[in-house]
């Protein structure tokens, strides 16, 4: 199974070598995993298929799509199961995700508000949510919420691929919520590990938002700090401003050993290096925590990309709810095996958060 980060270049290459009957052999392969579990043989394929192609035709399809890592066979048969490359892969570029009907609709709005009114508290609605997403799906249902500004005690920056990140947010009562972010393209890897570090030695006891807001006070006056010191050592005619024109201004040092001289300068300068570094953490903490607040919510992890969550046999099919200033509260969702229904289960869960969110908002 390749990494999480590798998959959608994988995919864009995989599409096009794919034509009409290797999609429907593939398709029908993953249909049948679905619904039974069970293995699919060329035999059995050339009779459902809607084309005309005989047994050895449709092995050699199949023989294509192992080699391209969509399909295996569990044993020595001819049958063929996806593997969890061929379930992303199916899930991301062919899964048609249909509407529920006006009847599905109702009853979970009407489920869902029978609840509000009933309730006492946001955990019964959310416990009575989960129940009927259980029952819907045949899996097991996952809420986290956000109490508030909750208390945290951990956060933790996961690269998924180049330009998304999990964030990991604990707090100090134990509830533990994810969310997917976007990165700034070209973000080190050694950014994500340094905000990581930096939060966790700041944040125990506090909730994002005042975190961001003392870091945002501290940026300020480091960064009149260094307005002084710079324009100390440019007045003095020992450094000067460069790289203006890239957009990254730089301090060049001049007459450095002017510097032995005036120890004063020597000191500026080591403290204008260290607010530069400081300033540059601060940057991309700053904007990884305003990432962070308004992240969506983690929506479909298959097979081993559980291994966040310790479920790598599994699928967890999960959307965000929000309360009225569209702010992410919780995440509710169901987690079964790898032969979840998604095109039944992704908007089943889409829509009850969707509800959840403007009942309890």
């Amino acid at each position: 199974m390749s990494k999480p980060s590798d998959l959608k270049a994988i995919e864009q290459g995989l599409l096009p070598q794919l034509d009409d009957r290797s999609r429907e052999i593939f398709r029908r392969i993953v249909d049948g995993y679905l619904s039974s579990g069970e293995p699919l043989g060329s035999r059995n394929l050339s009779k459902i298929i809607p084309m005309t192609l005989s047994p050895a035709s449709v092995r050699n399809v199949m023989t294509d799509l192992e080699g391209l890592g969509l399909i295996y066979s569990p044993h020595t048969s001819a049958g063929r199961l996806p593997t969890e490359l061929g379930l992303r892969f199916f899930v991301d570029a062919m899964l048609q995700v249909g509407d529920l009907t006006p009847q599905e609709q109702a009853a979970i709005e009407g489920q869902v508000a029978s609840a509000v009114s009933g309730a006492k508290n946001v955990e019964e609605v959310l416990a009575e949510a989960s129940q009927m997403l259980s029952g819907l799906s045949r899996g097991a249902a996952v809420v986290t919420t956000a109490k508030g500004a909750r208390n945290l005690k951990h956060i933790e920056f996961v690269r998924l691929e180049p330009t998304r990140a999990l964030v990991v947010l604990v707090s100090e009562d134990g509830a533990v919520e994810n969310r997917v972010v976007p990165l700034p393209p070209g973000l080190p890897a050694s950014a994500l590990v340094e905000a990581s570090n930096y939060l966790n030695a700041r944040i125990r006891g506090r909730s994002l938002a005042e975190v961001r807001e003392e870091i945002e006070a501290s940026e300020k006056r480091a960064q009149q700090e260094l307005d002084e010191l710079t324009q100390r050592l440019v007045q003095a005619g020992l450094a000067s401003w460069g790289g203006l024109e890239s957009g990254a201004p730089q301090l060049i040092v001049r007459g450095q050993a002017n510097l032995l001289d005036d120890l004063r300068a020597a000191e500026d300068l080591d403290r204008v290096r260290l607010l530069f570094a400081d300033l540059e953490t601060k940057k991309d903490v700053i904007d990884l925590l305003g990432r962070a607040e308004t992240g969506e919510g983690v929506r479909i992890f298959i097979g081993s990309e559980n291994k966040l969550f310790s479920l790598s046999g599994s699928s967890m099919i999960a959307a965000p709810f929000r309360d009225g200033k569209q702010k992410i509260v919780g995440v509710l969702g169901v987690i079964g095996p790898t032969r979840l229904n998604y095109a039944r289960i992704v908007p089943i869960v889409d829509y009850t958060a969707k509800v959840v969110g403007r009942l309890l908002g």
